[in-house]
């Protein structure tokens, strides 16, 4: 059922290094080993990572007056989706730059793993630390950031908003999904196959499906009272953002379903969410950066 999630764009940017280093010995604790800057706004860091044992790249795109030594931004962590590209998918067309220009928030894009899924793995890497541990100390210091943060991501990177807000209670003042991944439990057969296509064994992810609970949306909202909630689908069909007619959108059709899942789950637990179901449209990019558009007031108002 699930024809699943590809992302197809990966692009890289050619910068010069401002700053690098040998890396650091086994055991050390995670540390920027270089940065550049990709444009007047945008930096990419390389963090030697323990957690996830390499080189992870993190984009920060500073708002418009940011200076050094400025303090008191509000950070926005972007995640990405699934299984091509990576964090630099959410930059390369410039709108979340342009769009938060003139914010007072400093915009941080981790990379995630193709197939990361927003988890310390049970054998494998440990995401979660990663963004939740390694980036914040490493990154927000450098840039000026306070204590006000919001986190909105896109497919696999929706499923990881909503998951850290929950799972870190208190971190994030909001939360957005784009055509997320609420509820994986909506069909664990299609998961295992999907993630086996993908080299992905769900025993080292998630472990057993009992345990799939800890790290699924719709069963994790209870834990979202008090954060700002947005959350946005299409129903598969070609829309307005598409060119022409076309096949149904299967991979939007089951995240329609997921998402619909969560709204009931949410609506049983007393959790307001603002939910964007806007009919047709597909599992692509021009619908995600507007649901990024309309979300932004409540990501940062």
């Amino acid at each position: 059922m699930l024809a699943w999630l590809v992302l197809v764009v990966m692009v890289t940017g050619c910068q010069s290094t401002a700053e690098s280093a040998t890396p650091p010995p086994a055991g050390s604790p995670a540390r920027v080993v270089s940065q550049e800057a990709v444009d007047e706004r945008t930096d990419k860091l390389v963090i030697d990572s323990p957690a996830t044992d390499g080189p992870r790249s993190v984009w920060v795109v500073k708002p418009a007056a940011w200076k050094p030594g400025s303090t008191g931004w509000r950070a926005l962590y972007l995640l990405h989706g699934c299984c091509a590209g990576g964090g630099w998918d959410w930059l390369r067309t410039g709108e979340v730059a342009r769009l938060t220009a003139s914010l007072d928030a400093v915009v941080i894009v981790p990379e995630g793993g193709s197939m990361g899924w927003y988890a310390d793995w049970r054998d494998g890497p440990a995401w979660e630390t990663f963004h939740m541990t390694e980036v914040p100390r490493l990154v927000e210091p450098r840039y000026g950031v306070g204590t006000r943060r919001a986190v909105a991501g896109f497919s696999m990177g929706g499923l990881g908003a909503f998951v850290y807000a929950a799972r870190h209670p208190g971190v994030f003042e909001a939360a957005a999904s784009f055509s997320g991944v609420l509820d994986t439990r909506e069909d664990v057969p299609g998961y295992r196959s999907f993630m086996a296509d993908n080299g992905v064994d769900t025993e080292d992810l998630w472990g057993d499906p009992s345990a799939w609970p800890e790290h699924n949306p719709a069963d994790l909202v209870g834990r979202l009272k008090g954060v700002r909630l947005y959350a946005s689908s299409g129903d598969g069909d070609p829309g307005p953002l598409d060119h022409g007619d076309g096949p149904v959108d299967r991979t939007e059709a089951a995240i329609m379903r997921q998402n619909l899942d969560f709204a009931r789950a949410a609506r049983k637990a007393g959790v307001k969410v603002t939910t964007d179901f806007y009919g047709n449209g597909t599992h692509t990019w021009p619908y995600w950066l507007r649901s990024f558009e309309r979300a932004l007031p409540l990501l940062l108002p």
